[in-house]
Formats: structure tokens, sequence, C-alpha cells
């Protein structure tokens, strides 16, 4: 048979593998730095025969996304045999790539060391120096389970168990290790150029808190050893931003076992930035046609059935009764903006109806996920629902569209976009759902937001579109989200008189700008490494006298600037200069005004910034312009207008 290679179109031989194929089109050069093959949309060892109907092969190099990928997978089991190896009574479960690496759960009658992750590391570049080949197999599933049985490895008997009698399954084996596995892989171990293991952590079978304990150890590997030193330096500078460490320096908040895992305890400084976050959130929301809302925290069962919730998303959820009444402590705060509408009767002249919350919600998180302000249990969502005409979609959705990029480009943020489709578990009718994704795809194009299709990742209720944060070390973060929903409105049997006197169906937005609060003030945090914009500061600037002779004039000082709404502290400790200045620094405090006799004779200030740059002795009057216009540049920038919180 004919088969195409990029410009070449060559003969095939039946069963002839995918790599001989390549051979016949492409230089020795390139053959060499191709791991696998695309066929249509399946990937294909190099030594796998190519299917009959395949008439296009293409290469596939360690540098693209899929490469990278089988590269990650692969060292996962060139991993899990070097653990093999060193530990022989090791029991092996599964060992995936995922975004920047690769992790590989055994089961261990102990916890590995530092000492241990050295000893694999060393074993897996000697089996790298080997280059030892992957070679594939195919057995019906009951001569697989008998192999992994007569191994002793009984996670793999439990896989094995799961899948029909009579189906046939593949195996891979490196080495002396044989795994469960449908593949690809690299051609060999010496394929694997750029490896680090990094941890261990502790992890349940299945992520099922009562199933056993499972030791996971992470790794990364990439294309080249520039590659991976330069993720290894992220690594590092990811460590000193941790806005854990940075929200315990500055004060900010903190998380407390007395109080339960999952719930930050907001200090004064952070709940500040809070305040001064959520006061910009309402102002903005107003500005833009939306009405501020509240709903209660509970809500009674039968409406979380109603909404399709209980069926599909109580796992999540927290429960409590209430004379002999069982609610549900809001995940989300769609119900109560849904009644809110139900109120009154709509006319199609009342749409579009937009309902904005700054709603508290709880969500049952697994202990193992919860990490700092990024994942927690109660977080504040900049919740909001839109209720519109269905021709009012298009001009909707790009509007909150924009309302996410002048928020997130306030910030200093890039970011990319996905559309998250039906996922398996869903309510609504087949129609609706190709409705949602039609009015997503169309405003996405309209806008000319280039997108990725993120399959079967929408909520249970509609398609969704995902906004990506990149943050300074290019890391993607999920905040901002637009899910469009035809099924609640019907289920809620929710109604407005059109223009003709008929009922009609609106239908429903739901979106979050920044999402969860919490969430974002962590990615903030470490996008800026503590140094958050002027604006956003609880401290925007501490007066900084040398001697007490000048504590008179520095009050005045810190007067004036309070007066003018800026955020100020006095420091008038009996210290040295230099710590004061260290320590302000250490605080990320974007001014320090240092106040000596010349200042104090002068009627000005030395004004030095956090970056360490030093501008000099100013009238008080020019200082307080400089921190205003700093405030105000990053809104105008945006076109939009904020008057900050003074304390």
């Amino acid at each position: 048979m004919q088969v195409r290679v990029e410009d070449k179109t060559v003969e095939a031989g039946q069963g002839e593998a995918c790599g001989q194929v390549l051979a016949k089109a492409l230089s020795g050069k390139r053959v060499k730095n191709t791991l696998l093959c695309r066929c249509g949309q399946t990937l294909i060892d190099l030594t796998t025969p190519i299917p009959a109907d395949c008439r296009e092969l293409e290469p596939v190099s360690a540098d693209a996304p899929e490469g990278l990928e089988v590269i990650r997978h692969s060292a996962a089991h060139i991993m899990a045999e070097a653990v093999k190896k060193l530990f022989p009574s090791v029991k092996v479960t599964i060992g995936p790539a995922i975004e920047n690496g690769f992790y590989y759960d055994f089961a261990f009658e102990r916890p590995f060391t530092p000492e241990d992750l050295e000893a694999i590391e060393a074993e897996m570049r000697r089996a790298v120096a080997a280059d030892i080949p992957f070679s594939r197999r195919e057995l019906p599933r009951d001569e697989a389970r008998a192999f992994f049985a007569d191994a002793g490895e009984d996670y793999k008997i439990e896989i094995l168990d799961e899948i029909a009698k009579g189906d046939t399954v593949s195996l891979y084996s490196n080495g002396a290790f044989t795994d469960l596995c449908r593949g690809p892989h690299i051609p060999s171990s010496g394929h694997l150029k750029a490896f680090k293991l990094l941890s261990v952590a502790g992890a349940y079978w299945r992520g099922d808190e009562k199933r056993p304990m499972l030791q996971r150890i992470y790794g990364t590997a990439f294309a080249s050893e520039k590659d991976l030193k330069t993720y290894l330096h992220h690594l590092e500078e990811a460590k000193k931003r941790d806005h854990r460490r940075i929200g315990t320096q500055l004060d900010l908040f903190s998380f407390s076992d007395e109080a339960g895992p999952g719930m930050a305890i907001w200090h004064p400084k952070g709940e500040l930035i809070r305040t001064i976050l959520e006061d910009f959130e309402r102002r903005e929301h107003l500005r833009r046609g939306y009405h501020i809302v509240r709903g209660p925290q509970i809500l009674k069962r039968e409406l979380w059935e109603r909404s399709g919730h209980y069926e599909n998303y109580r796992e999540n959820m927290y429960f409590t009764a209430i004379d002999e009444q069982v609610y549900g402590v809001k995940p989300m705060n769609c119900l109560a903006h849904m009644l809110i509408y139900k109120s009154k009767v709509r006319s199609y002249r009342d749409l579009p109806l937009r309902y904005f919350e700054l709603g508290v919600v709880h969500r049952h998180e697994k202990s193992g996920v919860l990490h700092g302000l990024l994942r927690v249990r109660q977080f504040t969502q900049d919740d909001a629902h839109i209720l519109c005409r269905p021709d009012q979609l298009l001009e909707e959705i790009t509007g909150v569209v924009r309302f996410v990029q002048d928020v997130v480009g306030l910030f200093g943020f890039d970011f990319e976009v996905e559309l998250s489709t039906r996922p398996e578990k869903s309510i609504g009718s087949d129609e609706d759902w190709d409705r949602a994704t039609t009015a997503l795809t169309e405003a996405l194009d309209a806008l000319g937001l280039p997108y990725e299709i993120n399959v079967g990742d929408g909520a249970f209720y509609g398609p969704k579109i995902d906004i990506k944060l990149k943050d300074a070390l290019e890391r993607r973060w999920q905040c901002a989200t637009i899910q469009c929903d035809f099924t609640l409105p019907e289920r809620f049997d929710l109604v407005y008189t059109d223009s003709d006197g008929t009922r009609k169906r609106p239908v429903m937005l739901h979106r979050v700008i920044l999402g969860a609060v919490e969430r974002f003030l962590g990615v903030l945090i470490e996008h800026t490494a503590g140094a958050l914009p002027t604006w956003l500061t609880p401290v925007q600037a501490r007066v900084l006298t040398v001697t007490e002779a000048q504590d008179e004039f520095a009050r005045q000082v810190m007067d004036r600037l309070r007066e003018a709404g800026i955020r100020v502290e006095l420091d008038d400790r009996n210290e040295k200069l230099g710590f004061k200045v260290r320590e302000a620094q250490m605080e990320k405090i974007p001014y320090m005004l240092v106040i000596g006799d010349k200042e104090k004779e002068l009627g000005g200030v030395n004004v030095r910034l956090r970056s360490g740059e030093n501008l000099g002795l100013k009238p008080l009057d020019e200082v307080v312009l400089l921190i205003l216009a700093d405030c105000q540049e990053p809104f105008k920038r945006g076109g939009m207008s904020y008057k900050f919180c003074s304390q």
C-alpha cells in the first residue's frame, strides 16, 4: 500500500513497522530524531506495524508535545524498572506522564528516603547508558492476568479484573521490567536525554482514602538538558515565590489545625488586601451593568436535587440537617440567583439581567490536594449569572471575555484560552449542549482569540470557556471561566414574556472573573514575589526617621499622605536607618520616605523604592502625586478608574 510521509509517497508492505516506513521517506538524521509516528489521531511506536488503513504517516520528535509526553511516560517505566531492581519486594501500580513530569506509585513497607531517590536516579542513568529497547506484545487478558499473578503484582491484577474477558491487552518491557500499558513509548532508554527525580509523597491507591497508602515518586524529563535546567531553575524560583512562605513573611494569612484544614485565617494586612480587591470588583461590576445580590449559605436538598448538583456533585458538598430537613451548604451561587429571577414576572425588555455576588462557598476537597490558598475548602467566588435572550448571547459572552481581558491585564498577566466540552457525567439534551458549545465558539471566533479544545472537561450542566493565567514563571493557572447553560433555566422553569406575548426560556451564563479570591491572591503573590501593585499593597508608604529629632515632622508627613488617601505607616523606632530600610524592603513596601535633618529643614522626604532605587530628595506634594499616579497607572492603561481605599 502507498503511504504519504510529509511531501513523499512511499510503498509500505503489509505488517511493516512505522519506523521502517519513515526510513524510506526521511533522511537518517530525521529518523534518528523521531520517537514515534502519528497516523490520524493514533500514536504508534516505531516498532509497531502501521494500521492497514493508514494512508498518511507523521513523524513525531522529542520537542513535540506528544513526543515530550511519551518521553515522560517512558521515564516512569525506566524509573519503575530501577525501583524493582533496587527494592525487589516493591509492588507497582501506575505511572503516568503529568504536566511538566511524571510519577509512579509503589506499595512498599517503608517510605522512600532522599538517599533512595539518589540510588534510583543513579540506576536509571545506568539503564539510559545501556540504551535498553522498549518492546511491546499483546496478550489475552487472562494470560496477562496470570503473568502478573505469578509476579505477585496485586494492583495490576485489580486493573485487569476491570477489563472484559476475551479482550486483548498490551504489555511493554524494558530490561527486566514488564508493565501493563497502552503505550506508545520511546524506542529505547537511550532516548531519555534529560531527567531528574524530584520528590516523594504519599498517595492513596486510586485517590481513595479508604485504600492503601502508596509511595509516589515524582520526576521530570525534557527533550534537552537546557530545557531541564531551565525548568529546575523555575522550580527553585517557585520555592522563593511560594505564597505560603511570603504570606507568613508579610503577615497576611495563616492556617491552623485547630480551625481545620483548607480554611484560611486572614490577618489585618491580608484582609485589607482582600477588602481593596473586593471593593474594586464591586465598583467595576456596577459600572458594567451588574446588580449586586446575595444568597443564603445553605439551601434545601430538594433544590440541589432539582439543579442536578445532588446527583452529579454531592461528593464535593457538605450537608446538614435542621428540623429534620436536609440542607446543602452551597458550593456555588447559581441557585439563589435563579430564585431572584423567579421572584417576579420578567419581560424580554428586562433582559439581560446580570446578578453578581462575592459569595462564600464550601467544597469538600480531599486533604491530600489542599495547598495554601491555591486549593482550599472555603473560598469566595466573584460569581455572576447572566440571564439573557438567545439573540443576546453572543454580545454577553464577548462582554465577559473583554471584562476578563481588562482585569487580568490590570495585573500584568498573559493568558491562554480553552473551550471545555461535554463531560461523560452531564445533564441536558444533545441539542442544548450543541447550542451552548456553538455560542461559546462563535464568541471566541468573533474576538479572534486562539483556543484549545479540552474534550470532556465542561461543567455537568454546560460547556465552558476556561481562561488560564500565565505567571512570571510561565505556569498556567485556571481562574476565569464562562459557562453557557440552557439546562438549568429549563429545570427551574425560568421564563420571560417575549415581544409577541409568548413565554420563552432565557439562557444562563455562569461566570467568574478572578475565580476564587483566595486562589487568585495566591497566584498574584507568586507572580509578583509578594511585591503587589501599589494600589493593592496594604502599606503603600512608610516614613522612616533617622533620629527622634524628626519625629514631629514625620507625623506631619504621615498626616498629609493619609489626607490624600495613601496608606502609610511611621517607623520612628530607635533603630539604625539601614535596618529600617531593609525591613521595609523585606515587607515589600513600595515607598520608603526617609526623613533626616536636611529633609526636615527643606520640608521634603528622601524617596527610596522597594526595588532598591533611590529617587533622592523630593518635595512632599510631588511625592504624594507620584504615589497616586503609581496607583492609577494600571487603571488608566486598561481604560478603568478606581478610587482606592485609604486606611
